[in-house]
């Protein structure tokens, strides 16, 4: 089994993590309640849905079903966040959900079949899974906060008319085995 995969995903959730970290950074309260049309979701509603896939997925996701019984997936749609402070707790509790489960994973678990809605899944299918849903909304998410801010966002990746400036510092280094993340 290759040693790579785990450490790597942890890396990627956390790279995704930040993403939705620094845009909510850049919001205020009322930005992050904003919707554009009444079918779309406001970056609140997405960050509650993520908040309750992630606690409902990692929660005793070795021995239990990835959807529980406890979940309200209907009521995530809701937007009942108080304070800005109220959506970064629920945010960061989802996250800790997650980093909690993977991170004391073995090689040896990842073919382990785990179930999502009585659907097995090996440990690295759930997880591959769940990221792909995660970098979906965070997507969105960023999508969302660069619509609010305009000319005023902070740019979270290589800015618009960079690219050049940005490859030519990397092609100056030596040449090495890196994850994308770790200067980020």
């Amino acid at each position: 089994m290759d040693q790579s995969y785990l450490p790597s995903v942890i890396k990627q959730f956390e790279y995704y993590k930040s993403l939705g970290d620094k845009t909510i950074a850049q919001l205020s309260f009322d930005d992050l309640q904003k919707e554009f049309a009444q079918v779309s979701n406001s970056i609140a509603i997405i960050v509650k849905h993520l908040v309750g896939n992630m606690l409902s997925r990692w929660t005793h996701f070795l021995t239990e079903d990835g959807e529980k019984e406890w979940r309200q997936r209907d009521d995530e749609f809701n937007d009942d966040f108080k304070s800005k402070d109220e959506l970064l707790a629920n945010w960061n509790k989802g996250w800790d959900c997650l980093f909690k489960a993977i991170k004391p994973l073995s090689e040896n678990q990842l073919e382990q079949v785990i179930y999502i809605r009585n659907q097995g899944h090996t440990v690295t299918e759930a997880i591959n899974r769940q990221m792909m849903h995660y970098a979906y909304h965070i997507g969105q998410v960023v999508f969302i906060g660069k619509l609010i801010k305009g000319p005023h966002w902070a740019s979270l990746s290589i800015a618009k008319g960079q690219s050049k400036g940005y490859n030519i510092d990397k092609f100056q280094q030596d040449k090495q085995r890196t994850h994308f993340t770790d200067d980020l």
